[in-house]
């Protein structure tokens, strides 16, 4: 696995899914049908202005490019921290292109907190 920079020691999206819910991050913040970002359990709408993205990991399958995969470790403008997965390359979770242009909107501010 990379990360901007870094390669880490965790290798799967599982293992840093599980080393991130050890530290209490366990909900996504996940693209609707009409389009709208909402954090897991709440009905709150955002814009990529109220989001910070801390912390990218990417992961590339051992024998196929349909197994590339990256999650977004994102900070809310109210402190919540939650994850964006996004498979990518040809298969990309979110079908259109609303998807990806929320994505290139939302600010980067790496941290080395969640180095893994």
């Amino acid at each position: 696995m990379e990360s901007t920079g870094n390669i880490d020691k965790m290798t799967t999206l599982s293992q840093v899914m599980a080393k991130l819910a050890q530290r209490g991050v366990h909900r996504e913040f996940r693209m609707n049908e009409n389009c709208e970002m909402k954090f897991e359990n709440s009905e709150r709408i955002y814009q990529p202005a109220d989001l910070t993205i801390i912390k990218t990991y990417r992961f590339e399958g051992p024998s196929s490019p349909d197994d590339n995969a990256v999650l977004y470790l994102v900070k809310d403008s109210d402190g919540n921290i939650g994850m964006i997965i996004d498979s990518y390359g040809a298969d990309s979770n979110y079908p259109g292109e609303d998807f990806d242009k929320f994505l290139r909107e939302i600010a980067f501010d790496e941290t080395e907190d969640y180095n893994y």
